[in-house]
């Protein structure tokens, strides 16, 4: 493993970008670059100057919500009518599916935003209504596409948008830009840039080309927004600058789970807060909904562990009445605990199947899933996380095919996180590394947080924190330095004299106006004897 100094650490960073460099606005390409966006801002146009009714349909994550915050924000701004809609998890699935179309069928014009490019069956019920249908999405194409108006989604192989890997919320924003442009509007479109680069961060878009110069911009406009539910945010965080973590590990979850608790009609309600007040009640809605899925996922999590097989090399675990909305977030908590690709599913009230995974290092999760698409009811997702739901006498097969996926595409368990740049010794980690790593901000995926790793390492203190001790706070000392280290969420037993090899990213740490030097620890290894 490489031995590292500031000078190789720099290298290696800049290295990330040497593909498509570090872009600005000015570098975006024009909504027409996407097929059928003139097609859909030709039918808006003429469905708003001939009073037709309109209605948006969103999604139930934070991608969905974002994107259905700005394309109502713009109609408000405009002053245009637009009904919208976001359908519950629970009670009718993902997306524009058949189980809403009641909900619409007096629409003449229903445009979705981060969904809809598999709603195929949806599709000719639209049809069969005289529903004219407008998909945005960015999600993979299924083998049959629906039938549209208009289809606006860059992985199209027709489309000449140039980039592949971004969300539902910058599709939505190039619509916006594209109306706006048709309708001789003078709306400040760079404004709605704060949300969009919310959803670029928590949907995992690769943090590089036009995406990292959104997210730039977006953070600038955020830290600047007097709108109200930024400035609740901010207050409620104890922020004076938020940045992608923030938004990451912070913002991302709470925006979530109204849609994972209940209905992300709450999200979507405190995105378009008016002022403060308003902000705030519905900031603590959201922040209860939030504390209720931190419950339930504690709980569902330590069931899955303990139904763990440790031989399979996917993981698959099935429960009674687990909450569905917080599997996704147990597989990934799973995942990381095993080192394994992972998928929880819960049975329904029809006794079958439905849940959540998320893979491990390189293992495309998405491909050896879809190879048994056959056992499966309805599948959709990416190479790191999918949806799913099979019926329940499916479950064996599904298991074992799983595994022989798994084992033909000859993934190699043994390899180093790539996050990881190489060894650190504490002399390096100074202010001088920390301005380093700022440079290269923000991080993300694709734009990862640099990990190091330090070996023989003594542990001289630790300490518990949280409610329930679920995190432990360190001292670490080697070649004649302490250093302070954190590591959350960790039931693992560690002592006081070991020695052992850490993985961690390096932070500030500010308190009582006191900023020093923190790691923040993910992992520790080998255990060496004590000094003793």
């Amino acid at each position: 493993m490489v031995k590292l100094t500031h000078r190789e650490i720099d290298k290696i960073l800049r290295a990330r970008f040497e593909d498509d460099g570090f872009l600005n606005l000015s570098n975006l390409p024009h909504p027409s670059t996407f097929k059928d966006m003139e097609k859909a801002t030709t039918r808006i146009v003429k469905a708003i100057k001939d009073r037709e009714k309109i209605v948006l349909i969103g999604d139930y994550d934070v991608d969905g919500v974002v994107s259905t915050a700005i394309i109502r924000l713009f109609f408000s701004e405009a002053g245009l009518p637009l009904d919208w809609l976001i359908p519950n998890r629970f009670r009718d699935g993902y997306g524009l599916s058949t189980t809403i179309i009641d909900k619409i069928v007096d629409y003449d014009l229903a445009i979705t935003v981060d969904n809809g490019i598999s709603a195929v069956e949806a599709s000719k019920l639209c049809q069969k209504y005289n529903i004219d249908l407008i998909i945005t999405d960015h999600h993979l194409l299924p083998t049959e596409l629906p039938i549209a108006h208009a289809i606006v989604n860059q992985k199209q192989p027709d489309c000449n948008f140039p980039y592949s890997e971004i969300c539902g919320a910058q599709i939505a924003w190039y619509l916006i830009a594209s109306l706006n442009r048709a309708l001789n509007l003078s709306i400040d479109i760079k404004s709605y840039l704060g949300f969009v680069s919310i959803a670029i961060i928590a949907d995992m878009m690769p943090l590089k080309h036009i995406n990292r110069a959104m997210v730039i911009s977006g953070l600038k406009i955020l830290n600047s927004s007097t709108l109200p539910p930024i400035r609740a945010l901010k207050n409620r965080l104890d922020k004076s600058y938020l940045d992608a973590e923030d938004i990451a590990f912070q913002i991302a979850p709470v925006l979530n789970s109204a849609g994972r608790m209940d209905d992300a009609f709450y999200a979507v309600d405190f995105l378009m807060s008016r002022n403060i007040y308003e902000a705030n009640s519905k900031l603590d809605i959201l922040i209860d909904f939030n504390n209720q899925r931190k419950a339930t996922e504690q709980k569902i999590t330590d069931e899955a562990l303990e139904k763990v097989n440790p031989k399979d090399k996917v993981i698959v675990i099935d429960g009674e009445d687990w909450h569905e909305g917080v599997v996704g977030i147990v597989s990934a908590r799973v995942a990381r605990v095993h080192k394994k690709p992972t998928i929880i599913l819960t049975k329904g009230e029809n006794g079958d199947l439905k849940g959540s995974g998320r893979s491990f290092l390189v293992c495309n999760l998405f491909e050896i899933t879809n190879e048994c698409r056959e056992l499966l009811t309805k599948f959709g997702g990416h190479h790191s996380a999918i949806g799913l739901s099979l019926p329940y006498k499916n479950l064996d097969r599904f298991k074992r095919e799983l595994q022989l996926n798994y084992m033909a595409k000859r993934y190699n368990e043994n390899i180093i996180d790539p996050d990881i740049l190489g060894e650190l010794d504490f002399r390096y980690i100074d202010f001088k590394l920390i301005e380093l790593i700022k440079q290269y901000e923000p991080y993300g995926e694709g734009n990862r947080r640099p990990k190091f790793i330090t070996k023989n390492v003594l542990i001289e203190d630790i300490a518990t924190m949280g409610k329930e001790g679920e995190h432990k706070r360190f001292i670490f000392f080697k070649d004649g330095i302490r250093l302070k280290g954190v590591l959350f969420k960790t039931r693992e037993s560690f002592f006081i004299n070991h020695y052992v090899d850490i993985i961690y990213t390096v932070n500030e740490n500010t308190f009582n106006n006191r900023v020093t030097i923190q790691l923040i620890v993910e992992e520790i290894g080998k255990r060496y004897n004590s000094r003793y």
